[in-house]
């Protein structure tokens, strides 16, 4: 790696960072996740890696000019067959492994399941105005199953502005370090990235380094299977709507739970989930599914074998 893009990597890192920090700086002075303007912040902040990356492709030139639209994923869908299949495996597949997830939680005895779902409409109720009726909750539950494919599609339009930065930019600059500590670092970093809203109870409920941790850990290991529909694809398009069907699919584990679940231990980002997806990561690299890459640049659609490893030098 050359001295000038280990320049741009850390500077891409302080700046995603110092600006999640920045716009999330009025919870901070105020009542933190409980503060109304939340809901917006925490949108905006998911923009920030989008920002970085475009700041750091045109102030310090990475990548070149007429590499750019290459670099980052947008354009060529080459192999078209590929990509779009991939599209449609990062789509559907996360709420699968979530679900998969919350089963092995249950396995482990990590979360008490209720088939009854008694729990999630005991939290419900404690929403509605008094005297609001409730419709059966069953149906409530499969409607918000249902709704998970529509809603991977719209969180995928915000989930954009991460992965622009994250898979768009951080993996083909990280590279040519080869995929397996690219996939590592890139994950580690979009985890750290989430540190400004997990101190402050978000996602695990833990306002300590704790919390931030369990954040690293579950990035890098979703992080390596959305890695992974980025190098195989030569494409973010496919790590985007996985990452928009992952946040669709985040609440699941509620729907089932008995009473509120340690989510460091059964929620999507969670222990359990970690080892679903070490189980999927493994069987990708048995089957070969980290040897086979497109370029990141250069020549599109042209297919190369990585050496012994799964590791080969992208032509950028």
């Amino acid at each position: 790696m050359t001295r000038i893009r280990v320049a741009a990597i850390i500077a891409f890192t302080v700046l995603a960072c110092g600006l999640a920090w920045l716009v999330t700086l009025p919870l901070w002075l105020g009542d933190g996740l409980a503060e109304p303007i939340s809901g917006a912040l925490l949108p905006a902040m998911m923009l920030t890696p989008a920002i970085s990356a475009l700041v750091i492709t045109f102030t310090m030139r990475i990548p070149a000019p007429g590499e750019r639209v290459r670099f980052l994923g947008l354009w060529p869908l080459r192999p078209a067959k590929r990509v779009v299949w991939l599209m449609v495996v990062g789509w559907l597949a996360p709420p699968l492994l979530v679900g998969l997830a919350i089963l092995l939680a249950a396995a482990l005895g990590f979360v008490r399941l209720d088939p009854t779902f008694a729990g999630f409409s005991a939290e419900l109720a404690k929403m509605l105005p008094e005297g609001t009726p409730m419709p059966p909750v069953e149906l409530l539950v499969i409607s918000q199953i249902a709704m998970i494919p529509l809603g991977a599609l719209i969180n995928s339009v915000l989930a954009f502005g991460e992965e622009l930065g994250w898979r768009g930019w951080l993996v083909p600059a990280l590279r040519p370090l080869g995929t397996w500590p690219t996939l590592i670092i890139s994950g580690a970093i979009w985890g750290l990235w989430h540190s400004p809203v997990i101190l402050l109870g978000y996602n695990f409920g833990r306002t300590d380094i704790t919390g931030v941790l369990f954040m690293i850990g579950g990035c890098i290991a979703w992080g390596v299977l959305l890695g992974w529909l980025r190098l195989r694809s030569a494409s973010i398009w496919p790590a985007v709507l996985a990452h928009g069907s992952l946040n669709a699919a985040a609440g699941l584990v509620i729907l089932f739970a008995a009473s509120q679940p340690d989510l460091a231990l059964a929620g999507p980002l969670g222990i359990a989930a970690w080892i679903v997806a070490a189980v999927v990561i493994a069987v990708l690299v048995l089957t070969g599914q980290f040897r086979e890459q497109p370029e990141l640049a250069g020549a599109p659609g042209r297919l190369l074998s990585a050496p012994r490893g799964g590791e080969r030098s992208p032509a950028s």
